[in-house]
């Protein structure tokens, strides 16, 4: 059984994460993620994350923060739908229960009330998903500038003879 260490090289040498070298000081989980809900800069938190609804700035205008490694994908939307989900549910059960609405009724007041707040989240939880990605030195966001990209040529082959 190989035992894989977050932080370093692996049993045989080689490191299993360069972002997460020796040496790097550890950046602030809690307040990273609190600047990037407020769709803030995780770094300074006073630069916008956004430039438009959901497309991060290239770089940080305060500090200078490049932004554009972030792979959020499909976790924001997952989480938005998760949270609101567990938001409106108990509400819509409740209110199923105490009240005596028409079924018209009460789609026209649960259906917008639930889209709004999908809205209402998905940018802070896609600024919190870039600030954990940027906290954890994930998907480029480390200081290695040695870091291989998905994009980058394979190493040459040498073909036995």
């Amino acid at each position: 059984m190989t035992i894989v260490s977050h932080h370093g090289p692996s049993q045989d040498g080689t490191n299993q994460f360069p972002d997460r070298l020796p040496g790097k000081a550890d950046r602030a989980l809690a307040p990273s993620l609190r600047r990037g809900f407020l769709c803030r800069c995780p770094n300074c938190g006073r630069g916008r994350l956004f430039g438009r609804f959901l497309k991060t700035v290239p770089s940080c205008a305060t500090c200078g923060e490049i932004m554009d490694h972030h792979r959020a994908d499909d976790a924001p939307p997952y989480f938005t739908m998760l949270l609101v989900g567990h938001i409106t549910i108990p509400v819509i059960l409740a209110v199923q229960m105490r009240t005596t609405l028409s079924d018209m009724a009460f789609l026209a007041i649960c259906l917008p009330l639930s889209g709004f707040l999908a809205l209402a989240l998905l940018q802070p939880i896609k600024g919190a998903t870039v600030a954990l990605q940027w906290a954890l030195r994930m998907h480029g966001f480390g200081d290695n500038s040695t870091e291989m990209t998905e994009f980058a040529e394979p190493p040459e082959t040498i073909e036995p003879h």
